[in-house]
């Protein structure tokens, strides 16, 4: 998800100025994805060079509140209707790492995997703690995490299986 796309999601039902947004986007991601009030003002100038938002005004206290427009909307609405591609994602720095392990002489990639390996299960124990301490979560906080839990998941699994072809190869 960009913080473009995250900004207009939230402001599609109200306006709000920079630190409500980064407030309401850590809130929404479970403070999973940290974002600086630098990235949220900065973001919030393109959207509104862009035409996506406008400024609509200042509360009382002096902040700048945006809102979204209709072009923001309908950014947003196409957003919602496009499936997320594996180009759309940022590169698997751990899959590049591991492909350049077995290419390098020298290095112990059974180390690594295994030390990839432990990580990854830390933080799926400590995951897995935040889930069960959670009283009565957000369903967006919940859906978050619940990402985050699948995703190690998968990393382990793909650890195993990356250990398995180094050991077939190695002998």
């Amino acid at each position: 998800m960009s913080i473009k796309h995250g900004i207009l999601a939230l402001l599609r039902d109200r306006p709000g100025y920079g630190y409500q947004l980064r407030a309401a986007f850590e809130e929404t991601t479970g403070s999973t994805w940290p974002v600086n009030i630098g990235q949220i003002y900065t973001t919030l100038g393109r959207l509104e060079r862009d035409g996506l938002v406008a400024k609509s005004g200042e509360d009382a206290e002096g902040h700048v509140v945006y809102e979204i427009t209709e072009s923001g909307a309908a950014e947003l609405a196409d957003w919602f209707a496009r499936p997320i591609t594996f180009t759309d994602r940022p590169r698997d720095e751990l899959a590049m790492k591991l492909a350049l392990a077995v290419t390098v002489p020298g290095v112990d990639v059974a180390a690594l995997v295994q030390r990839q390996r432990s990580h990854a299960q830390a933080a799926l124990q400590e995951l897995t703690r935040r889930k069960l301490r959670a009283e009565a979560p957000h369903l967006a906080w919940s859906l978050v995490l619940e990402a985050q839990l699948f995703q190690t998941e998968a990393e382990i699994r793909w650890l195993d299986h990356v250990e398995g072809q180094v050991c077939r190869r190695n002998g």
